[in-house]
């Protein structure tokens, strides 16, 4: 990787602590996980940098959480967090930023629509895919409990991955424009 690159990752990895600075909202059925924007940062990481820093953007945020900083939202940070019910979700969105980053750089559908399906299949199918079997053994409840109860959370996530696709398809649009060479 060059150094554009690994600033790129690190930028991103700011991002995402930045958007834990959102107050959560806690929902009574979702068994303690908070609504957050930092889902937004993991499809943003994938959508701006691709599959392999896009993750490895994450991977860094999460390494960061993991070794004690407080910036999940709410201000939760450490290791404890593996063994609370959204330990799946955490590893997930490094997934989740690869499979983005990968749907966007192969789909060969207009930018939006590229964008919005790699945010919903990676940013939230695979999210999801990781997180809700570890909620409900960490829970302590049935599968098909925490999927139900992981619902409420499907419209905010898929306003998040809207928003990605808008922010993503404007600012590379903009970029393009801007880094032509001027007459």
């Amino acid at each position: 990787m060059d150094t554009r690159t690994l600033v790129r990752i690190a930028l991103i990895a700011a991002l995402i602590a930045a958007l834990g600075f959102v107050p959560p909202i806690y929902m009574p059925l979702a068994a303690g996980v908070p609504i957050t924007a930092q889902s937004l940062g993991v499809m943003l990481a994938g959508l701006l940098l691709g599959a392999r820093a896009g993750a490895a953007a994450v991977a860094l945020f999460v390494f960061v959480v993991l070794l004690g900083a407080p910036l999940l939202a709410g201000g939760r940070g450490g290791l404890g967090l593996l063994a609370g019910p959204t330990a799946g979700f955490l590893i997930g969105y490094i997934a989740g930023a690869y499979v983005v980053g990968l749907l966007a750089e192969r789909l060969k559908l207009p930018a939006f629509a590229s964008a919005l399906v790699a945010s919903v299949v990676g940013g939230i199918g695979v999210v999801y895919l990781f997180g809700i079997p570890v909620l409900a053994a960490a829970a302590g409840i049935g599968l098909s409990k925490a999927v139900i109860g992981s619902a409420v959370f499907l419209p905010g996530d898929l306003l998040k991955a809207v928003g990605a696709s808008v922010l993503v398809t404007t600012v590379l649009r903009n970029w393009s424009v801007a880094a032509q060479p001027r007459p």
